[in-house]
């Protein structure tokens, strides 16, 4: 590949470059496309000011056209346009770019076309941080040089020039990343699927469409790890180009991964005693499997249960903030969907103090009410989604017969003063807010550092 990534460098000097998105992530590549000669404008609905202290003038000192504001997308003159993930391919601004002849393209997809190295990449409904983070940890410990990208670490195309063949590419993808991406990677991995982002997507089914890229342009010395037990996941099957080694909690299903007696198994050979995996829960252990899955051909057992002695999980994640007279206060605000939220509750073997509510994906909530109802001892709910998931709370009460109580925040402080107020020594209190954080942070992070700051400030 560094022939390609030669001539993606020598293609863009002295090219007009527009790139959309002035955010942490795209900054990088501002900065390396300037270094590239190329002529480079960027775009963002926000205002100068908006950007932050000094950025604006930041950019423009590096020769950098800034064109900011509402009507941003009505100046799309550029030949290379770089949308950023969260934005339809097919806006009109964008398509009308592309009838004149512009390529519109993102970051990964460029990056998918130069990288010289071996790539591992993960997608699915829940659980891909944490997976990615896993697979990335397995092959470092093995000794390989890894670089971590996508959705977790670093923007990678600036990268690209500093890996070698024998390098492995760990990245996390969602399906923003993957919904326009003509190439698949070595070896893919789709750890479940279930409704998600239909703010975003059209349907259920587009979304899953745009998962399949992951491994639909692979060839036939690829390979495809999958989740047997995952009817969506399950489905997929029959389309993988090359190998699929699929992986089931239930040993029944007969996938090559399998849990028999708290072991995981691949094939007929222990690899992971589950009793060594510290992060807790079910959905974890689907975690491992799911890792084991896409390495263990390239790491040794004794790798993974180091690892899994040894990790302790991801921020943000069934995080353990502190315990405070006798009630331990998890974060996991990460849980951006009632799915999450779901399995996040069934981790606990007591029922807890449940903090849930932000911004509506346009996910259904009726599922996510007869799973509080039976391990929720006490509601909190802040936020756009609070009414939707009241109602179905309200709805699986009613039918179980039983009363949980219900309380309404305003703001992340109220949150925590009536929490303390309810919870008695031994309680657990968990952020887990089953919607994104849009309506009131900016990203999931700073809705769990919030939370964090407040429980340990009591």
């Amino acid at each position: 590949m560094q022939k390609e990534l030669e001539q993606f460098c020598a293609s863009v000097n002295g090219k007009e470059v527009g790139v959309i998105g002035i955010g942490i992530s795209n900054r990088p590549l501002i900065s390396y496309l300037v270094e590239l000669g190329a002529k480079v404008t960027a775009f963002d609905k926000r205002s100068a000011g908006e950007l932050g202290d000094g950025v604006a003038e930041e950019l423009e000192k590096m020769g950098v056209r800034l064109c900011l504001g509402a009507d941003y997308l009505e100046h799309l003159e550029q030949e290379l346009i770089f949308r950023t993930p969260g934005m339809r391919y097919d806006l009109p601004q964008l398509e009308a770019a592309r009838a004149r002849g512009a390529v519109v393209t993102s970051e990964m997809e460029v990056f998918f076309e130069v990288c010289p190295a071996h790539i591992v990449a993960i997608t699915g409904s829940d659980g891909k941080t944490t997976t990615t983070t896993l697979i990335h940890k397995m092959l470092s410990e093995s000794g390989y040089k890894t670089w971590l990208g996508g959705n977790i670490g670093n923007p990678l195309l600036t990268d690209a020039r500093n890996m070698k063949p024998e390098d492995w590419v760990v990245l996390e993808l969602s399906s923003f990343q993957l919904h326009t991406l003509k190439k698949s990677p070595e070896i893919a991995v789709i750890t479940n699927l279930s409704p998600n982002h239909l703010d975003y997507h059209k349907d259920y089914q587009e979304y899953i469409d745009a998962k399949k890229n992951i491994y639909l342009h692979q060839t036939e010395a690829d390979l495809l790890v999958t989740n047997l037990h995952n009817q969506d996941t399950k489905k997929l099957i029959p389309e993988a180009k090359g190998r699929c080694i699929t992986f089931s909690i239930d040993f029944a299903d007969g996938a090559e991964i399998t849990r028999r007696e708290n072991v995981i198994y691949k094939g007929n050979m222990p690899v992971l005693d589950c009793a060594d995996i510290r992060l807790p829960g079910t959905h974890n252990i689907e975690n491992y499997m799911t890792a084991i899955g896409a390495v263990s051909h390239l790491v040794k057992p004794e790798i993974i249960q180091k690892i899994a002695k040894e990790f302790g999980g991801v921020p943000h994640r069934i995080e353990l903030v502190r315990e405070k007279d006798g009630v331990r206060y998890y974060n996991s605000s990460i849980d951006s969907s009632p799915n999450r939220t779901m399995n996040t509750l069934k981790v606990f073997p007591e029922k807890v103090i449940l903090i849930a509510g932000g911004k509506d994906k346009g996910i259904p909530y009726d599922d996510i009410g007869p799973v509080i109802v039976e391990h929720v001892k006490h509601l909190i709910l802040i936020g756009a989604t609070k009414d939707k998931i009241q109602e179905a709370v309200e709805k699986a009460s009613e039918k179980a017969g039983v009363h949980i109580p219900v309380q309404i925040a305003e703001t992340y402080e109220q949150v925590v003063e009536m929490a303390v107020a309810v919870a008695k020594p031994g309680d657990v209190v968990i952020l887990s807010p089953a919607s994104t954080s849009f309506d009131m942070f900016r990203n999931f992070e700073e809705r769990g550092n919030l939370f964090k700051k407040l429980v340990c400030e009591l």
